[in-house]
């Protein structure tokens, strides 16, 4: 049994390989590039819009009243990078119904890297707003003894992010599997829908901890 798209190998030259994680995880890139060009190439501004004009402005009007909820910022700070991982996975999670198909959130080395990308962000986000002495300072307070803690927490949150992530979904598959090998008929079909629930919770989780991550980063005192 597999438990990871790392394991489904469908090209091996030796010096490098293409499995099943880089495989889905370009379907889909292309997938939501195309998606997304196809909807947007006849945009309508009239009352009387395309179903998939109406998708795409519902998902993006509700992250964007989301995002300024929570921060109380302008949501265009943080749709890009927020946004963008939140529909990746979520398509991920929603794709990975379809027979054959193995979310490439299922791979640890992809959540890592979801994962980092957050690390990065909020220091980048941070320093957008706050002068290097205040953000940076951050880490020595109350006293320069908290440092090794402070760092230990933000390397901690980032290594758990990429772990719930991965254990949420590669779990979902693994039981999902053993249930068709079981019981080939009804069980399976409930514990798709189940992992369906999950996915979406899980991209909305992971997007909500980043958006908090980064926000917080971003608060202080900015005239320091």
């Amino acid at each position: 049994m597999k438990y990871s798209p790392d394991q489904t190998i469908f090209l091996d030259w030796g010096w490098g390989q293409i499995n099943a994680t880089l495989l889905f995880t370009w379907v889909i890139i292309l997938f939501m590039a195309g998606g997304s060009w196809w909807i947007t190439r006849r945009l309508s501004s009239s009352t009387i819009i395309s179903p998939g004009q109406n998708l795409l402005e519902v998902l993006v009007q509700g992250m964007v009243l989301h995002i300024e909820e929570i921060t109380h910022r302008p949501a265009l700070h943080f749709l890009p990078t927020v946004g963008t991982l939140f529909l990746f996975i979520l398509v991920s999670n929603i794709l990975g119904i379809v027979p054959f198909f193995q979310p490439p959130t299922g791979s640890l080395s992809t959540t890592s890297a979801f994962a980092f990308l957050v690390f990065i962000a909020v220091p980048a986000y941070g320093l957008s707003t706050r002068s290097v002495g205040s953000y940076f300072g951050q880490y020595l307070k109350p006293t320069i003894l908290m440092l090794p803690f402070n760092l230990l927490g933000e390397i901690s949150r980032t290594f758990a992010l990429a772990v719930r992530l991965y254990g949420n979904i590669m779990s979902s598959t693994v039981i999902g599997i053993v249930l068709l090998i079981i019981t080939p008929l009804f069980v399976p079909v409930i514990m798709q829908a189940l992992g369906l629930l999950t996915g979406v919770i899980q991209a909305y989780i992971f997007a909500l901890l980043a958006l908090v991550y980064i926000a917080s980063g971003m608060e202080g005192d900015e005239s320091a």
